[in-house]
């Protein structure tokens, strides 16, 4: 049997061994942990996509028992949670190019949140995989790891005590060899009294009591068995048996640690296996997704890393605009039924709009700068009934910008610079998965006189991109840049015999020029199939509005 041997000499059994690491205060408890093992409570604020509508908001999200909760905000907790995700089976994917955005996913609930910074969103990715691995049973402060760590720990102790009693034994065989060199140097220095005594023919009495006589040659005899109470014999038993437990214990320490680097091996093979599988369908679940044909996270919308597809986004967009189309046809019928609910003359004004023909060209160059759509583009358009002194005044006028303008959300003037010249910013609806477009820009009016009497006076809008210190671009909109002309003549017919000149005896001659750069990542054909569609409707909608408010009006020349 084997035996560990005491700092006093005796020997005790393995099964006694002293064993420190059995008591509760050599268990470490790692940070971050509850005081029962279970991991504490973590919360904080984060943003998280509602949808393209609103876009991020910020809410209060909270981490706790392997769940993940959010509120409105933090002081609305004790309304309930608005929702939760059990992350037992949940994919925390950390977004490949917003470096503070992470995704959260069960089956086919996504969770997209964002941080503050990089670092914030890298202690959330912790906190959410040191609650999965708690739940798990693979935390390192389970009950199954500090039994697998247990007997290693008992070593290691039995160690420590072998080292202190290897050091006692030591100390006590160097008193032992130190008597013994000090008895051997004063036999030394006895040796050579006798000899100097023998040459004066003198007998020499050691201290003992033994005459030593030069004469018959003898050797001192000299017993040092005994110097200061050691025993040496049973000393050296002691220090063998103990260089043995610790050579033994030492043995011991490797087998376990050969066993232990064993058993993570085969579980980083494991754990490289299920990372395998996880990427393999990572990539399968996002090459279906891709092929979806509804989109509503943050992923799809419009920018340099959009997921949708040239195709896809066209048919986002043409539905978008038609959805439109369907809400202001809607309030035009409404709008009609109120007014022909009232009592109207003879010759009322629909009838009048209905009678106008359009003569509209459409001429467009394309034109792209760094992937970016440029297309100059420019509309002629002839209007009967109406002045061109009429149709700029309508298109300049920000009091009845919303009655005929559908594409605008909202406006306001930034700064007036006299009486016929404003600078204006306006935001545009948005329509998904395109980004939301601002723009700002100085709006002029003013009247050319013709170089002579027969040819007619020309109107003049003028809408050009500028920048101004009270509307700075921000990161809701993407600024685009204009430069648009609205250029208008009159053309009167003389009428039959003495007759004023009415409305049927003017023409309005519109030369509409366009160069825009909308910015962003939209892709060209997109751009090119919306301005195609939507600039020919914008002329027609905003002429017949005017045709509609000048009608049984004065004639403004």
């Amino acid at each position: 049997m084997n035996s560990s041997p005491l700092p006093n000499g005796r020997l005790l059994p393995d099964s006694q061994s002293w064993n420190s690491s059995g008591s509760e205060e050599d268990l470490d408890v790692e940070p971050g942990l509850g005081p029962h093992g279970g991991v504490a409570e973590f919360g904080g604020v984060l943003s998280k996509w509602t949808n393209y509508i609103h876009g991020w908001q910020d809410r209060w999200v909270v981490l706790k028992n392997n769940t993940l909760s959010y509120y409105k905000s933090q002081d609305e907790r004790e309304y309930g949670c608005r929702g939760s995700l059990c992350l037992s089976k949940a994919v925390i994917t950390p977004h490949e190019f917003d470096e503070c955005r992470l995704d959260i996913s069960v089956n086919d609930s996504v969770w997209y949140l964002r941080a503050q910074d990089p670092e914030h969103r890298n202690q959330w990715i912790d906190s959410i995989e040191q609650h999965r691995v708690t739940t798990s049973g693979y935390s390192a402060t389970s009950t199954s790891s500090f039994k697998k760590g247990h007997s290693l720990r008992e070593k290691l102790s039995e160690m420590e005590t072998f080292r202190d009693i290897l050091c006692r034994q030591v100390d006590t065989l160097q008193k032992y060899f130190d008597g013994c060199a000090d008895a051997v140097t004063k036999d030394e220095l006895q040796r050579d009294k006798i000899v100097e005594d023998d040459e004066d023919g003198f007998p020499t009495t050691r201290s003992n009591g033994e005459f030593l006589h030069n004469n018959n040659g003898s050797k001192e005899k000299c017993n040092h068995k005994g110097i200061n109470g050691i025993d040496f014999k049973g000393e050296a038993i002691t220090f063998k048996a103990t260089t043995a437990g610790i050579l033994a214990t030492l043995s011991h320490c490797i087998d376990l640690m050969v066993k232990r680097e064993d058993s993570w091996q085969k579980r980083l093979d494991k754990e490289m296996e299920k990372r395998r599988r996880m990427e393999e369908a990572y990539k399968s679940a996002l090459s279906e997704l891709k092929k979806k044909s509804h989109f509503g996270g943050p992923d799809y919308e419009e920018g340099p890393n959009s997921l949708i597809n040239e195709d896809e986004f066209f048919d986002a967009v043409e539905a978008a605009l038609d959805r439109h189309d369907k809400i202001e046809e809607q309030s035009q019928c409404e709008k009609s039924r109120i007014q022909r609910s009232s009592s109207v003359p003879s010759g009322d004004v629909y009838s009048r709009v209905g009678s106008h023909r359009f003569a509209e060209k459409v001429y467009r160059r394309e034109v792209e700068e760094n992937g970016i759509v440029l297309d100059p583009l420019k509309a002629t358009h002839c209007v009967k009934g109406v002045t061109g002194h009429e149709v700029c005044h309508y298109f300049w006028d920000t009091d009845v910008r919303n009655d005929w303008e559908t594409t605008v959300e909202n406006f306001n003037i930034v700064e007036t610079l006299s009486d016929n010249a404003i600078i204006i910013y306006q935001t545009h609806k948005r329509v998904w998965p395109a980004s939301q477009r601002d723009v700002l820009y100085l709006s002029a009016i003013r009247k050319i006189m013709a170089n002579n009497e027969n040819d007619p006076d020309t109107w003049l809008v003028c809408n050009f991109s500028v920048e101004h210190e009270n509307a700075q671009p921000n990161n809701r909109c993407v600024r685009a840049k204009i430069n648009v002309a609205m250029i208008c003549q009159t053309l009167v017919s003389p009428p039959e015999g003495d007759k004023e000149i009415s409305r049927d005896n003017i023409l309005c001659k519109i030369t509409y020029v366009a160069n825009v750069n909308p910015g962003g990542w939209a892709p060209a054909s997109v751009l090119r199939a919306v301005a195609k569609r939507e600039y020919p409707k914008f002329l027609k909608r905003f002429t017949s509005y005017v045709q509609e408010k000048t009608a049984g009006k004065p004639i403004l020349f």
